[in-house]
């Protein structure tokens, strides 16, 4: 059957993801989750939400096609209320759209935009609704974001022609999904202890208490923790003072993340500052030169070495 004549029938199953801010995902649960009760019954799509402490959540909406729309429908209005409610606080005269950003392999993005950007203008001109397809793939995905804000009304058309278009040209290969990342918890050392801040409350976190041991130690890995004491009296700025490592190049990329995510976060968690050398000719190791207080150097080698001993070990999630 043609895609378009069942596309208010109920024959035709879609999956539609939608990324959302805490916040919002907050306003579609309502209290005791009671709202997205209400909307999984009254729609009769199934409507899931990611789990976890991430600042942004997957909600995944499952069902015919019009049992999708009738969702998309009740989320546009309850964004367009919690909008209203927000105003009657503030002195703001003009009223912000709704916005949704929906999650799309990127294998339908072409078709969503198509040749030369013309299916995505007559989507806008059609619906009165603003889309815009990013250009880069989400994080670890392959995967875009699809943004539409406009009036709840523009938005149910503007999501009834993507639903036609993913329809009838569905994803090519494998689709790796979009996963938020959770917010990473703040860690205290205190007292050989580490512990991670969840709400009020310090809770002891034996795992990377051993890490933080094995790192006061500087001698994780034999072979990387050829320490360079630092010589007191020599140093200009003596509170500062420099600690070098050598890692393997095979083990480097891990550290420095994606154009330089990791090291940059390694940076900014410890306050220190860290230089990577660029590999010398012929040599399996590339030096880091960390430079910063004691306390700088040594939050800095914890964090690379438990992003080593994540690698090395296959937990890849701290």
């Amino acid at each position: 059957m043609d895609p378009k004549v069942t596309e208010g029938g109920l024959n035709v199953t879609l999956t539609i993801r939608l990324l959302m801010h805490g916040k919002e995902v907050g306003s579609i649960i309502g209290k005791k989750g009671e709202t997205v009760k209400k909307m999984r019954e009254e729609s009769g799509a199934r409507i899931n939400i990611s789990e976890g402490n991430c600042p942004e959540r997957i909600v995944t909406i499952t069902g015919p096609t019009d049992a999708i729309f009738k969702a998309f429908a009740m989320i546009a209005f309850k964004f367009e209320e919690d909008i209203d409610n927000s105003m009657s606080n503030s002195t703001a005269t003009s009223k912000p759209p709704v916005t949704l950003r929906l999650v799309v392999p990127a294998s339908q993005c072409g078709s969503l935009i198509g040749k030369g950007g013309s299916k995505i203008k007559e989507i806008r001109e059609s619906t009165g609704a603003q889309v815009q397809v990013a250009g880069d793939m989400l994080p670890n995905s392959t995967e875009r974001a699809v943004t539409i804000s406009g009036m709840p009304d523009a938005i149910i058309q503007c999501v009834k022609q993507i639903c036609v278009v993913m329809l009838e040209s569905p994803p090519k290969g494998a689709t790796i999904p979009y996963r938020p990342k959770p917010a990473s918890a703040p860690v205290i050392f205190a007292g050989g202890q580490a512990y991670t801040i969840q709400g009020q409350y310090a809770i002891p976190h034996p795992d990377l208490t051993k890490l933080h041991q094995l790192a006061m130690q500087h001698t994780p890995f034999t072979p990387l923790g050829q320490t360079t004491p630092g010589f007191p009296g020599l140093d200009a700025n003596p509170p500062a003072s420099t600690h070098e490592l050598t890692i393997p190049n095979d083990l480097i990329g891990c550290i420095i993340g994606r154009q330089g995510s990791k090291i940059n976060e390694i940076r900014q968690m410890s306050g220190a500052q860290i230089k990577i050398a660029n590999a010398a000719e012929g040599s399996t190791e590339r030096q880091i030169t960390i430079t910063g207080s004691p306390a700088n150097i040594s939050l800095a080698q914890y964090l690379i070495n438990a992003r080593l001993t994540s690698e090395v070990s296959g937990m890849g999630t701290l």
